[in-house]
Parts: structure tokens; sequence; C-alpha cells
């Protein structure tokens, strides 16, 4: 009856949302910004309603990246969650950013952002090497080429990384409809970012009443 340790909870692990900013996604192929920008904002709802320990960070984002995504902003405003701001690529050499993650003493870290070659494959392997176990979403990830973008992925799958996606990541951490606090949360979220999905259980709960 006991899950897995492997599996993600609310409580076990930081999620670092990395360089989700208007220049980074202009040069984006993989996937359609429209269906990036849904994925990334569950994700984001997803660790707000579930409280996991949080960073958000950018990169240059006065003078080059610009500001975050509305769906971050959304549920990480700027005025209240204080973005770390780097210069370095690799999120894991900046300071600020590196003292950030590891004081949310979490030994699982998921990550997502832009771009997966650059900006995801550093911190993954760094954080690898310092024996945290790294989850990445893969399709709340982007590169300026598919090619680029499954390069990147099969490097960090290759060095132990563990890929999930956005909806996956949402219901490992709801796990039982049972629980009642966050289903409301959850299914609202997913009626609004969810697609298909979505629109099966706005049906549902018109139709069925359930």
């Amino acid at each position: 009856m006991k899950p897995s340790v492997n599996l993600l909870s609310p409580d076990n692990h930081a999620l670092v949302l990395i360089d989700f900013e208007g220049q980074m996604a202009f040069a984006t192929h993989n996937i359609p910004v429209s269906e990036l920008r849904t994925n990334v904002a569950i994700v984001a709802g997803a660790s707000k309603i579930f409280n996991v320990a949080t960073v958000v960070t950018t990169v240059a984002e006065e003078s080059f990246s610009g500001p975050v995504f509305p769906e971050v902003e959304e549920f990480y405003p700027i005025a209240t969650s204080g973005y770390i701001d780097r210069t370095t690529m690799n999120t894991w050499e900046d300071e600020n950013a590196y003292k950030a993650i590891v004081a949310k003493n979490k030994k699982k870290i998921v990550l997502a952002g832009l771009w997966t070659g650059v900006c995801i494959v550093g911190p993954a392997l760094s954080a690898i090497e310092e024996g945290y176990e790294v989850y990445i979403i893969t399709d709340a990830c982007g590169d300026v080429t598919a090619e680029a973008h499954e390069r990147a992925v099969q490097r960090m799958i290759q060095a132990g990384a563990i890929p999930v996606t956005s909806i996956q990541y949402l219901l490992e951490l709801q796990r039982d409809w049972a629980r009642e606090g966050t289903y409301g949360p959850v299914t609202s979220l997913m009626k609004k970012y969810g697609g298909s999905y979505g629109i099966g259980i706005h049906y549902a709960h018109n139709m069925l009443k359930h």
C-alpha cells in the first residue's frame, strides 16, 4: 500500500522555473508557444495549489529577455515572489539561484524552462553530479529546434534525469481524487488550461454533476 519513493509529492521536491521570458520564447520552435504557455500554466498552477517549494529565475530580464510569461506571473507575481535574475546560462552557477534552490532542502529537483539544451541541461547535469534526483517536465521546456530539444532530453536521461509531462506532474501531486482540499483547485486549473482533458472535466461537472 505504500507509494514508491520515486513518485513526486508536494513536499518531497523543489520546482525551478527557468527563463520563461519573451525573448527566449521567440526562438522556440520544438513546440507551439501557445501549447508551451498552457503547459507552463499547468505546472505553475499545480505548484501553487500544492504549495511546492518553488524558485522562479530569469536571465537578463531588464536588458534582454524581457518579462516572464503571464502564466508564471499569474501564480507567482513578481511583487511577492522575488524572481532571481542571472547573467549565467546555467542556473546552478549563479550564487543567488543556487543558494535559493539548495535552501529548499529537497533531494528531488524538478526543472522546466527555456531553452532545454542550455538553461535546463546546465542545472540538470550539475544537480545530478551533486547527488540530487532531477526530473524534467519535458513539455514545459522548449528549444530552437525539435532536434535541439530531443538531444538535450536524451543527454539528461543518459545522465540520470527523469522525464515527466505537465499533466503527469499535476496528477502525481493530486494522486487521489478523494483529497477534497485540492480537488476543486486542480479541476478548475484543468478546465482553464487542460485542453481536451479540461473540457471533459467541464462536461462531467455540468452533465453528470460530478
